[in-house]
């Protein structure tokens, strides 16, 4: 995974920030301030293995995110962290997914090209055998009036 450039933002300007995620990888990112809107009636899937890299990227969130499916394939799926989302809050879906049980949320990911979008995040634990394999998440269109609440939430929390 690399650090964003200018040359990501398709003409735009942004914010830098360096993010540190919990691996302890760090990784320059920047953020423009525009939403990209959700698509109505769409769901965004991915699967990843137990560690969070990425095996499957269904065509809507290779749309959404900005990369293509052969960048997202085997980076981990924190390469759409945005510098807005708390550490609390990935400490919560991961605390809860480890231990096999289905976490909800929303979230604020971060595009290739610096811009954002906001979703409701479903992850589910792949078990086989008793042992988690992997996990699938969901992602559906978030309601404005949560993206607003959590919008202030998360601020209180970084």
């Amino acid at each position: 995974m690399r650090d964003m450039t200018p040359d990501d933002l398709g003409g735009h300007s942004g914010e830098e920030h360096t993010l540190t995620y919990f691996d302890g990888f760090r990784r320059k990112v920047i953020v423009v301030d525009r939403e990209v809107p959700f698509p109505e009636g769409k769901l965004i899937v991915s699967r990843t293995d137990p560690i969070g890299i990425i095996t499957h990227a269904n065509p809507i969130f290779v749309e959404m995110s900005g990369y293509s499916e052969q960048e997202l394939i085997g980076e981990q799926h924190y390469i759409l962290r945005h510098p807005d989302m708390p550490a609390p809050a990935f400490k919560d879906l991961w605390d809860t997914i480890s231990k096999g049980i289905k976490w909800h949320g929303y979230v604020k990911n971060l595009r290739k090209d610096g811009a954002y979008y906001w979703v409701y995040a479903t992850v589910v634990p792949n078990i086989r055998d008793g042992q988690i394999v992997g996990y699938t998440s969901v992602r559906r269109k978030p309601s404005r009036r949560k993206v607003e609440e959590m919008s202030a939430l998360y601020k209180t929390l970084r």
